[in-house]
């Protein structure tokens, strides 16, 4: 008798001092819930036919940024939790005995599953390197960006260029990874703005054919949803001078390009009196387009003696 209940005191005390390990480190749970919850899942994408006329589809993948309780919690995690919620170990252990005896009362019933987040209040589940497959297709090679992992990743408080990385022609031997850059999702932006690519820039990729020229993001700011960006381009000019002389020289024009889309908005004109959710008029269904609305002319003499005219976009909008 002495000896089980030596027995019995020791197990209270694993108990009391497990429960204990348990609240104190709760809130590094939180790390291994970021691991288990933001991860990679199948998503199939049909992107056309090959050659053949067969269909193709590819596996992008996506980040999931929230997963069920249940799923998120690894068996030994959960026994840790209902070990923390009796009071001895001995009535931990009756518990359970109990519940493998009993029917099963819940037949039938589903257990309701709660959501946890993934990721913390600054944090975000992306993609941590995107791989870029080219397929052929019937009208051509296409490329295709596939996510490989997801981790959760700091969401920066204001507009800032991010590292993406993309893997191109992998698991050959052109294999190259390249930082093209992004932009981060700054909250607390005012409404209608975005963190938005600004200026770019250029990697080559050697190639099997070819060297291929990637566009990288640089410089990110906080625009508007329709925005103008530089888009310099070069044309040789003529120019007299006053003592007869003709001078061939470089002459750079900042064309411009309009980038970001619209929010088509609301297209119900007239609704009903009586019930709101009627519609009685639809407006025509507006492009979502960000397109150049000022322009400026430029004209230069060309290399073959004629009066040439190139125009910039100066400023871009939404089309009503």
């Amino acid at each position: 008798m002495h000896v089980s209940r030596q027995g019995l005191f020791l197990l209270c005390a694993l108990h009391m001092t497990l429960a204990t390990a348990l609240n104190k480190h709760m809130d590094h749970r939180n790390l291994f819930t970021q691991r288990v919850c933001c991860r990679r899942q199948s998503h199939l994408v049909y992107i056309g036919q090959d050659i053949s006329g067969s269909p193709i589809s590819v596996d992008v993948g996506m980040c999931r940024p929230n997963c069920g309780g249940a799923a998120a919690r690894p068996p030994h995690a959960a026994g840790a939790q209902d070990l923390a919620q009796h009071a001895s170990m001995l009535e931990f252990l009756r518990s359970k005995k109990l519940r493998m005896r009993g029917p099963v009362a819940a037949e039938g019933v589903k257990p309701r599953k709660t959501t946890l987040s993934s990721c913390g209040a600054n944090h975000a589940c992306q993609p941590t390197g995107l791989r870029v497959d080219r397929v052929l297709l019937f009208e051509g090679p296409r490329e295709v960006e596939v996510i490989q992992e997801c981790h959760c990743e700091i969401q920066p408080a204001q507009c800032m260029r991010v590292p993406s990385l993309r893997t191109f022609y992998s698991e050959t031997p052109y294999e190259s990874v390249v930082d093209v850059g992004g932009c981060s999702q700054s909250k607390g932006a005012p409404e209608g703005f975005s963190c938005v690519p600004t200026k770019f820039n250029s990697a080559l990729v050697e190639t099997p054919n070819k060297v291929d020229m990637i566009q990288t993001v640089v410089v990110c700011e906080l625009k508007e949803s329709c925005y103008r960006v530089p888009y310099v381009e070069y044309y040789y000019e003529i120019v007299q001078h006053d003592d007869g002389v003709k001078e061939e020289r470089l002459r750079e024009v900042d064309v411009g390009r309009c980038m970001g889309r619209c929010t088509a908005g609301n297209r119900c004109l007239l609704r009903s009196p009586s019930d709101p959710e009627i519609c009685h008029l639809w407006a025509d269904k507006q492009s979502n387009l960000c397109v150049p609305q000022g322009y400026e002319r430029h004209a230069f003499l060309s290399q073959h003696g004629k009066i040439s005219a190139i125009l910039s976009i100066t400023s871009c909008h939404c089309p009503n």
